[in-house]
């Protein structure tokens, strides 16, 4: 018996069963995409999304911001200047006294002296549905909408032709209208205030609710108003005055709390780690630099990593592009965010520099590359397998052989 082509009928028959004998998590994509009975694929060489490749400099620095979701003062104005005027609305209850300059006039009568004054006041009354009160001698006078100057005015000139130089005072006597709702990580939830006369702040509001739950850089604050929504970082309602606009009645705040999140992935990670990192880390402070992210991701791996190739991912706003000089053309013109890669050349002495400098944000995602030469050696180390695979079937092929012989076998 020989056995002289044991090694490669070994070797041949390991290979064959290989996909059956390897251990693997799942199917092999080749059994997902040959078994499918339909599929819409594209062309696993093309590129799925255009995107725009910038390396971080000075001019990068200088337009990148440090944006958040939205604007209120974009999306709502009224954020300089004095507060917006209060107007009553439907279910407020105002008090009226109508004054006339003497008496025998329409509220007066002339025997009225021993009165207080020249003047009546009408039971207190609630604006109904119809947006209205009711004056005698004057009718329905439209509320709803007005200021009280408004209403006064109108129940003067109303009164003129009848009473004696009327003049009308309104009240507010039961605020009802013009309140503001809050819910959502505030001490107090579910609460509504009313707005007061010298007007409220977003931060105003959010005070009389006792506060937030939890560290304002993972707060997040939407305001809705009628049929428009905005949402905004807490932190850029303290540091950008502007964003912290007056409310007005109806509107609804939802505070809600959202770590700042990004994920790190490739050749990142702590001293003696095997293999690259994948992970989401949080920001855990208000503001996280590009170094300071890679360093929470256990930095630059020095046996692997390629510190010319270090890229961060995101969804910039077309705004910052256009004033970096990138040409968009390739891009729609209503598309507001442009996918967008940024990289960093870490050999580069002054990059920490501008890394420093470069804000990250919310679901940002930082790619660090492996080195050419760690390609090689996975390479290297793929054939060094093989071969020492081959080398244990011929081994052990001889070490079979060797007994046999000594049996008399040929």
């Amino acid at each position: 018996m020989t056995l002289r082509g044991a090694p490669v009928c070994a070797l041949a028959g390991l290979l064959a069963a290989g996909c059956m004998a390897l251990p693997n998590s799942g199917p092999y994509h080749i059994d997902i995409t040959t078994n499918a009975v339909a599929s819409v694929t594209t062309d696993r060489h093309a590129i799925a999304f255009d995107y725009v490749l910038l390396d971080i400099n000075r001019d990068v620095l200088e337009h990148v911001a440090e944006v958040g979701p939205g604007s209120f003062f974009s999306t709502f104005g009224t954020g300089k200047g004095p507060a917006p005027v209060i107007r009553v609305g439907v279910g407020d209850v105002v008090a009226i006294s109508i004054f006339e300059s003497a008496a025998g006039g329409l509220f007066i009568p002339a025997e009225a002296g021993v009165r207080p004054g020249n003047f009546v006041t009408l039971p207190p009354q609630m604006i109904d549905r119809s947006g209205s009160i009711t004056v005698p001698f004057a009718g329905q006078i439209p509320a709803a909408g007005r200021t009280l100057t408004e209403i006064q005015r109108d129940i003067e000139t109303r009164l003129a032709n009848r009473a004696i130089e009327p003049q009308a005072i309104v009240t507010l006597a039961e605020q009802n209208a013009t309140e503001v709702s809050v819910v959502g990580d505030v001490i107090n939830t579910a609460v509504r205030f009313k707005i007061r006369p010298g007007g409220d702040r977003i931060l105003d509001i959010i005070s009389r609710a006792g506060g937030l739950r939890f560290p304002g850089y993972e707060i997040f604050v939407t305001l809705q108003r009628g049929n428009k929504r905005a949402t905004v970082h807490f932190p850029t309602l303290v540091n950008n005055p502007a964003e912290n606009i007056f409310v007005a009645p109806g509107d609804v705040l939802y505070v809600y709390r959202e770590q700042q999140k990004f994920v790190a992935v490739g050749a990142l990670g702590i001293g003696g780690q095997t293999q690259g990192l994948t992970n989401q880390l949080a920001f855990e402070q208000e503001r996280l630099s590009l170094n300071e992210a890679i360093a929470k991701a256990g930095g630059l791996a020095d046996d692997r990593a390629n510190p010319r190739q270090v890229f961060l991912y995101r969804l910039e706003f077309r705004e910052a592009l256009e004033a970096m000089h990138v040409d968009l053309s390739k891009f729609a013109p209503t598309q507001r965010l442009i996918p967008t890669v940024y990289r960093a050349n870490f050999r580069d002495p002054s990059a920490f520099f501008f890394a420093q400098g470069f804000p990250m944000r919310h679901k940002d995602i930082i790619y660090v590359t492996n080195a050419d030469s760690v390609e090689v050696v996975k390479f290297l180390d793929y054939i060094r397998a093989i071969t020492s695979t081959v080398a244990g079937v011929s081994v052990d092929a001889v070490t079979i052989r060797n007994p046999n012989n000594a049996l008399g076998g040929n």
